[in-house]
């Protein structure tokens, strides 16, 4: 049996005195101490890990100026703060044993548009792209970019100055900051271009005010002689910057801006907008070393370019082993006879299209005869003006960060010292001797980057969970900063200082250094923000966080390096946090995206599991003999103990618990599989985690009735008007719901599947009479493989994907049901699901002999076969295949001439979110396949549905089902015609059904109307 796990870390006495009187005192907000929510926070996009003492999420600003004011009494001296956006940061910025405070889940409102002074004001919890979004029907972006823009919020870009592709026009988060709404550690405020009330002189924002201006004007010979030259000019306390010495004015803004939550709280911004160019072409210019494109880069940046980008083989190699690949190959094809070892994406935008296109000519001529000369190593290029490519190049290269933590292997790339910054004219040198110093500890390493302004990011593979790595990681820290040193620039090019601050007195010198700890000692005399990022206050002793903090793999490694390796999709989770990803019409994690709960996330459920994991091996369990122990066979002294513990589940604390609690919230959809750079496959170990977790609790009535229903459907089948007569009876939904927690239940299919094919020419299934006919006979037939849910609740589809097999001149054959076991995955029932998988593969193996393709019409049940049955099963699932519906018409398309119907009425495809996901190039050939035959087929961009096979039917998850499918489905469903939406996937059809109360078709079926 599973013992009980107790955490490892408890909360503060005085930290819970606090929380209880803040919660007294009108806080709105959210305050959570539980050890799940803040395990949650507890890493970053870095490999540091630290456990805060709790987490709140202010509502208001009331809300924030409340822990300021609370805080400053006497009592709480010891509680601190720090400010947390998405949690994106690659050096533990946000990290803090003290309170994390979160302004993503609900400060994250675009408060005001000035379309004609080209202005917007926004809570600083709104995610980038989300402010973008808002900003675009008005002509204007915001236009400092990032690779997480998906989800990294604006106070995390301002806390970090942020900047990246384009900053060489325009520039960093500062450079468009025209106004900040700041909250200190003492609960004052002022709005930092001076036009809001005049702060209190006692208050620590007047002390700010005042101490920062004088320390600028002070310092300013000091200042200019160590702040370089740069376009990423220094992070943290912009001293240089904040002084205009022409116009004699002092700008607060600057202050603030880079300080990583060191200063105070930042929770409203004006920002300054930028007009939408009118015109834009990349230009991707193609290397036979990487050295070359660096050694190229200023070329391209005299060419008056926006931006010039680069990425390294490495990361290009990995780019094309991931799914993001299938978007962009068509736009970096391979130059025949040479290998691309390097790549600069060029690109030009401006409101003047002429002058944009002469930009690109001249560059484009300068190419040709560098190619034809074999100059410069360049190897061929590809212009593009298309947005739409545009932005698929530019989000493959922003999926390059999480993509080198995806390499093989227990050594991952890290980030560490992957933001230096040189100028640009000495970056080819710099990193050929970056390179040496990396090359002369063995280590492997990827790099991409904004080479206009000389930042690179370097990430070398190390092992964190071996000590002795961890020591080398910080060796070569320690000697990337005396590489920087001499060649002009700065460690903290880009992502700021984080737990790097320790190198602070020697960039700044000790007097300047004392001069930003004065700015500190202003704002925060107390050390309550964000402690030891950055500076200390002059006055305090406390000291700088340092490189050699507690990292990630310090936990890690606690756990049985078997159970690592078995548990990989869980343990390699680097904290990306591409699954905050906010576009509501990508599948990526929809539990997550309608709760704004970092627990329920992949990321969240990923940190969890490792948690879980530790605390088992610390206890002595060997967690991979227990799962050979568990048996789904129950003896009435197990049951007794299961009932006695899910009894005491309320009274007792077990963390089992709160990972169960996350894992409830995961509607199995997949996406993260594939969507996520690492691979994090939360249905993976969510279903491994279930299956112990009910080895110790009783399991709810609803699990065992979904994981047999494919048992019962054809029995059920036998009477389908009995059952479905019960089934709509009240008091039957009533009972259903109250003693099994199942709403509502579908009705079978009537005339069932077998009544409605008796009137159809179908072959009947007959291994040695298959087996006798011809190979050219077999050749015209087609295999039906029955899902439980198309077959029995969606019948009519089964019967269309026949008769569209018979009108392309195919002979269908309908395969006996065999349980697919899906349903019994998703619920942990593991030997059940394992049983199911292997007899099933014996039987399909078997009809697989005979050369005919097999088919289903349900994309998430065809896809189990090559993805649940694989895990579970390994080299005994066989060699069969079965094929989804487009993947068989495919290439049937050269049988048949093409149609061609211009007047044709257009259909709208929406995609079931694991077919997309797996199968990239779904969508695509689904309008090939339509076009062909003349129809005309739109994709609709959309999410997950919500329903994710019986999540949306149990009573517990029916609102969050809801809200998943009010997301992007029926915004999307409003505004077009539903008899002309076509829906792949079973449980997509059937939440259409639920919400709209109109059954749509499956594509076959209008393929159907077609032929």
């Amino acid at each position: 049996m599973l013992p009980k796990l107790n955490s490892q870390s408890d909360i503060h006495p005085t930290v819970r005195v606090f929380l209880q009187q803040l919660e007294q005192s009108g806080f709105s907000g959210d305050i959570e101490t539980q050890y799940s929510s803040r395990l949650a926070v507890a890493t970053d996009n870095s490999v540091y890990q630290k456990l805060p003492q709790a987490v709140v999420h202010p509502k208001t600003n009331q809300d924030v100026k409340a822990l300021g004011q609370l805080a400053s009494q006497d009592k709480f001296a010891n509680v601190t703060f720090s400010p947390r956006g998405g949690g994106t940061g690659t050096n533990g910025q946000s990290l803090t044993e003290g309170i994390v405070v979160d302004l993503s889940r609900y400060m994250n409102q675009v408060l005001e548009i000035n379309e004609e002074q080209g202005w917007v004001r926004v809570q600083t919890g709104i995610v980038k792209d989300a402010l973008n979004d808002a900003v675009r029907p008005f002509g204007y972006f915001f236009s400092p970019d990032l690779s997480t823009s998906n989800r990294a919020t604006l106070g995390g870009m301002i806390n970090t100055d942020a900047s990246g592709q384009g900053s060489l026009k325009y520039g960093k988060t500062s450079d468009h900051v025209l106004s900040l709404h700041a909250v200190f550690a003492d609960g004052s405020a002022l709005e930092s271009d001076g036009s809001g009330e005049q702060p209190d002189q006692n208050s620590y924002a007047y002390q700010a005010l005042t101490i920062s201006e004088s320390v600028c004007r002070e310092n300013r010979a000091l200042i200019d002689e160590k702040f370089p030259p740069l376009n990423r000019f220094l992070t943290g306390y912009d001293l240089k910057n904040a002084l205009d010495v022409e116009k004699d004015a002092f700008d607060f803004t600057r202050i603030l801006c880079g300080s990583e939550g060191s200063l105070a709280f930042i929770t409203e911004a004006k920002l300054n907008l930028t007009p939408i160019p009118k015109a834009r072409t990349l230009v991707n210019i193609k290397y036979n070393s990487f050295d070359s494109a660096l050694r190229n880069a200023p070329l391209m940046v005299e060419a008056n370019a926006l931006s010039v980008e680069t990425i390294d083989s490495r990361v290009l190699n990995l780019a094309k082993q991931d799914i993001v690949w299938h978007t962009v190959s068509d736009l970096l094809t391979d130059v025949p006879g040479q290998e691309m070892q390097g790549i600069n994406m060029v690109e030009f935008a401006g409101q003047d299209i002429d002058e944009v296109n002469a930009a690109v000519e001249q560059l484009t001529a300068e190419l040709n005869v560098m190619v034809q000369a074999k100059q410069a190593g360049i190897i061929g290029y590809q212009v593009t003006s298309d947005l739409s490519s545009i932005g698929r190049i530019y989000n493959m290269r922003k999926k390059a960060v999480g993509l080198l933590g995806a390499v093989k292997g227990s050594a991952k790339p890290i980030a560490f010292a992957e933001d230096t910054c040189v100028p640009p004219e000495n970056l080819a040198d710099f990193i050929a001797e970056f390179r040496e110093l990396l090359d002369s500890y063995q280590l492997n390493y990827g790099m991409f980057g904004h080479v206009d302004a000389g930042v690179l990011h370097v990430r070398p593979a190390l092992d964190m969970c071996d000590p002795q790595q961890e020591l080398m990681m910080h060796r070569v820290s320690d000697e990337v900063v005396t590489l920087v040193a001499k060649y002009g620039g700065l460690m903290w090019g880009e992502h700021g200082k984080g737990f790097r601050s320790e190198y602070g007195p020697a960039f700044f010198g000790e007097q300047l250094f004392s001069e930003l700890r004065r700015i500190k000692s202003a704002f925060d005399p107390s050390n309550k923000m964000n402690p030891g990022k950055i500076c200390t206050p002059l006055e305090s002793d406390a000291e700088l966080v340092k490189v050699a903090d507690t990292k990630r793999g310090y936990y890690d490694r606690q756990i049985d390096i078997e159970v690592r390796d078995s548990f990989s999709q869980a343990m390699e989770c680097n904290g990306n946090g591409l699954c905050f990803n906010y576009d509501t019409s990508s599948p990526m994690c929809p539990s997550m995206k309608v709760t704004a709960d970092r627990r329920q996330s992949p990321k969240g459920r990923a940190g969890l599991v490792r948690e879980w994991l530790r605390q088992l091996s610390e206890q002595g369990i060997d967690i991979l003999k227990l799962e050979q122990s568990v048996q789904e066979s129950l003896s009435v002294k197990t049951l007794i103990e299961r009932l006695r513990n899910s009894f005491n589940k309320r009274h007792e604390y077990d963390f089992s618990h709160e990972v169960y609690e996350a894992m409830n919230g995961c509607l199995a959809c997949k996406a993260c599989a594939s969507q996520c750079p690492i691979k994090v496959d939360v249905p993976s170990f969510r279903a491994r985690f279930l299956n112990l977790y009910y080895s110790r609790y009783q399991r709810p009535a609803k699990d065992y009735l979904v994981a047999n229903i494919e048992t019962l459907l054809p029995y059920m089948a036998k009477a389908p008007k009995v059952v479905n007569f019960a089934l709509k009876q009240k008091w039957i939904q009533g009972l259903t719901k109250s003693t099994v927690g199942y709403v509502d239940t579908p009705l079978l299919s009537v005339p069932t599947l077998d009544k409605r094919l008796k009137s159809q020419e179908l072959l009947s299934f007959d291994l040695q009479q298959l087996a006798a006919m011809s190979s050219d006979e077999r050749k015209q037939c087609v295999c039906i493989v029955q899902d439980p849910f198309t077959s029995y609740y969606d019948a009519q589809v089964v019967e269309d994907f026949a008769k569209l097999a018979t009108a392309l001149g195919k002979t269908p054959i309908l395969l006996p049901f065999k349980p697919n076991g899906k349903a019994a995955h998703i619920k942990g029932f593991l030997k059940q699901f394992a049983n199911s998988a292997r007899n099933t593969s014996e039987f399909l193996e078997r009809v697989s002999d005979l050369r005919i393709p097999m088919v289903g019409v349900d994309p998430a049940l065809v896809l189990c076969y090559r993805d649940e049955y694989v895990e579970i099963l390994g080299k005994e699932r066989g060699e069969y295949q079965v094929l989804t519906a487009h993947e068989w018409l495919t290439p049937l398309l050269t049988e048949r001439p093409a149609q061609d119907n211009p007047s044709a009425q257009p259909w709208y495809l929406f995609a079931h979110c694991t077919e997309k996901t797996k199968l990239p190039n779904a969508e695509k050939e689904w309008g090939a396949i339509f076009a062909h035959f003349g129809g005309k087929l739109t994709t609709v961009p959309v999410g997950c549905c919500g329903m994710a096979g019986t999540f949306g039917h149990e009573a517990d998850k029916l609102t969050m089902s809801s809200d998943i499918y009010d997301l992007s489905w029926r915004p999307n469903l409003e505004q077009l015609p539903k008899e002309r939406c076509l829906v792949t996937g079973y449980s997509c059809r059937s939440q259409v059904k639920r919400f709209e109360g109109v059954k749509v078709k499956h594509p076959v079926q209008a393929l159907l109307e077609l032929v």
